[in-house]
């Protein structure tokens, strides 16, 4: 079996609406795909009716979070998850309080590049996001086709990380109240690219290790933003932990040069995964559409 449980549609900040998405992910010769947009589930529903035969779907979440360490140290991070009631209130609210915020970090990036004379509009922003959850993908795109860099990787790298002064912080959930949120609505929490130090600053272990304890069921090991040592890092800290390590490629189209598939998730992990009671179940041939209960 080949499983990438960590991909993007056009509900966030993928290229591939989320029919095209599964198509891709069956053509990779996947046989399960996670679609985990950004603070959204509106990719859901199409994703399932466009399931190629064949191909399990599992419903997911990314859920943008903090963490506030020792002295308020400020560290994002993503959790995903998979699994989970989208009609939960409290879950649903947050992550509408997350899209808000969003677009209000969205717009006051923009308004900073124009203030600095970068050919780029809110209003282009706004069309390259069409009906998704707007991200930092979608100025990037706005920043290509501008002419100002030659990709959405080199947007990245030289104007949109954390460490440009275009950046703006998103107003992230705390990641012990995400974890909580999840399991309340029957969801399944992994830490998605624990160790993604290109990213910015990462957890200490003990925190971890802390999460595991809220709550957490898996860890990301696998992905292409961490590097080898990383990954037996992580990789030996979820069996000290008893958790569940999962392998992604984060797949987002065309916004990034790592196609689907790129890193996959162990057979005997996704059947660890999926064994544990959950709100929802995947969507595969015997179940074609989404099924509440908690088997």
């Amino acid at each position: 079996m080949r499983i990438d449980l960590h991909t993007h549609s056009t509900a966030s900040d993928g290229t591939d609406p989320p029919a095209g998405l599964v198509r891709v992910a069956a053509a990779a010769g996947l046989d399960v795909v996670a679609i985990t947009d950004h603070d959204t589930t509106a990719g859901w529903d199409e994703a399932i009716a466009a399931r190629p035969p064949g191909l399990t779907l599992v419903p997911g979440v990314e859920f943008s979070c903090v963490h506030h360490g020792e002295g308020g140290r400020r560290i994002s991070l993503h959790l995903l998850a998979y699994l989970v009631d989208r009609d939960d209130p409290a879950i649903a609210a947050e992550w509408a309080r997350l899209r808000t915020s969003r677009v209000e970090r969205a717009e006051v990036m923009v308004a900073r590049f124009v203030e600095d004379g970068y050919p780029i509009t809110w209003q282009q922003v706004a069309e390259l996001t069409g009906d998704g959850t707007v991200g930092r993908p979608h100025i990037g795109r706005a920043l290509v086709a501008a002419g100002v860099v030659p990709d959405v990787d080199t947007a990245f790298r030289e104007l949109l990380s954390s460490r440009q002064r275009y950046y703006v912080r998103k107003a992230d959930t705390d990641v012990f109240d995400a974890i909580a949120m999840v399991r309340a609505a029957g969801g399944l929490p992994v830490f998605a690219h624990p160790i993604a130090r290109r990213r910015g600053p990462v957890l200490a272990d003990d925190v971890i290790a802390a999460m595991a304890d809220a709550g957490l069921v898996g860890l990301e090991v696998d992905h292409p933003d961490q590097d080898a040592e990383d990954r037996a890092h992580a990789a030996g800290l979820a069996r000290e932990l008893g958790l569940i390590p999962t392998g992604s490629s984060d797949y987002h189209g065309t916004n990034k040069t790592t196609p689907i598939a790129a890193c996959v998730t162990d057979p005997q992990s996704w059947e660890r995964l999926a064994a544990l009671p959950s709100a929802i179940r995947p969507v595969d041939d015997s179940s074609p559409a989404i099924v509440g209960g908690s088997g």
